[in-house]
């Protein structure tokens, strides 16, 4: 192709891109970025492969379930090229390490579905002078654009209010070639930013429609009011640093735990020291807590449960854990506990 060359396919091969989630989205990005020549990937995600996800998530066949993410996505992406290095981060994204792990990369893909750690990722991005693809799914309809191209656009220019409550894809449900639609749009914005060609969707929104097949893009501008630096990050997520916790080391110190779910989400999880008390009526169960108490909080993929401990901080509970591990996972470890004390 005259656009690409040798010298866009060496471009290619020198590229660092990083995608943060290794879920839906994710598995629509990574094959394309790999065959398409990509010298070194990175991919992040702590958390487990579930039986429920997998229509969407369809790099991991069934006998996976329970494994690491990143790490059966290694194992698919190497098999796909072998020339390509492949780097596993097998954590969470979180604000004290997302600066230094963006910063070793040239573009970062955003195929999460928490609203949080979208913004963590655009602020990390702005002070590591990094750009990010953006892709995210609702139901039948998607959103792709490019933000913090070349000091463009931002993620905060166009979605000011970090308090919006949006639904993730476990909680609304999506159709799987709706999520593998806006992957591949995500991979071929990061292949065009490589290589230097065509036009790219940054201060532009596109938005598709499964169901009609519909297109539209719409225009936005950088709010130069905005302004992200490093002493906004540390009092953005460090003033109030939400303490991380995996659901073995909370069953290792005998916390309790608090399912934040709504009553009938599936997995369904059985255990002792476990309180259900769904998101949308905490703030009427306080009454039910201890202020005193040591509380670890996990939902269907870590979003609800971050909501719901900002919640109980708010009202003076100052023990709180946020599991960001996946309620299959957190299933999997209690199962397996309550199986060996047997």
């Amino acid at each position: 192709m005259p656009q690409i060359g040798l010298l866009g396919q060496q471009k290619l091969q020198d590229a660092k891109v990083l995608v943060i989630g290794a879920g839906g989205l994710g598995c629509a990005v990574l094959p394309y970025l790999t065959t398409g020549g990509i010298g070194t990937i990175g991919i992040i995600d702590g958390d487990k492969i579930d039986e429920s996800n997998l229509p969407r998530q369809v790099l991991y066949p069934e006998n996976a379930v329970g494994e690491s993410k990143v790490l059966q996505a290694k194992l698919k992406l190497e098999a796909l090229n072998s020339a390509v290095k492949i780097n596993v981060y097998n954590w969470f994204l979180s604000a004290g390490n997302a600066v230094s792990l963006i910063k070793d990369y040239d573009v970062v893909v955003d195929a999460t579905d928490s609203l949080a750690i979208r913004y963590l990722i655009n602020d990390a991005c702005i002070i590591a002078n990094k750009p990010f693809v953006y892709g995210s799914v609702y139901r039948f309809e998607g959103q792709v654009s490019v933000f913090n191209y070349k000091n463009g656009p931002t993620y905060r220019c166009l979605f000011k209010d970090r308090k919006s409550n949006v639904q993730n894809c476990e909680v609304s449900g999506v159709l799987g070639t709706t999520v593998g639609l806006i992957g591949m749009f995500q991979a071929n914005e990061v292949l065009k930013i490589i290589l230097e060609t065509g036009d790219l969707l940054c201060g532009r929104l596109l938005l598709y429609n499964a169901l009609n097949n519909s297109q539209s893009i719409f225009q936005f501008k950088k709010d130069e009011s905005l302004r992200i630096d490093e002493e906004f990050y540390q009092s953005e997520y460090f003033e109030n640093e939400i303490v991380e916790i995996s659901i073995e080391e909370a069953l290792a110190a005998n916390l309790h735990l608090i399912d934040v779910r709504e009553l009938g989400e599936t997995p369904k999880i059985e255990f002792e020291n476990l309180i259900k008390i769904p998101l949308s009526v905490l703030e009427d169960k306080l009454h039910l807590l201890t202020k005193n108490e040591t509380y670890a909080l996990f939902c269907q993929n870590g979003a609800r449960s971050l909501a719901a401990i900002k919640i109980l901080q708010k009202h003076g509970f100052s023990q709180v854990r946020n599991i960001q591990e996946s309620a299959f996972t957190v299933r999997l470890v209690v199962d397996n506990k309550s199986s060996a004390l047997k």
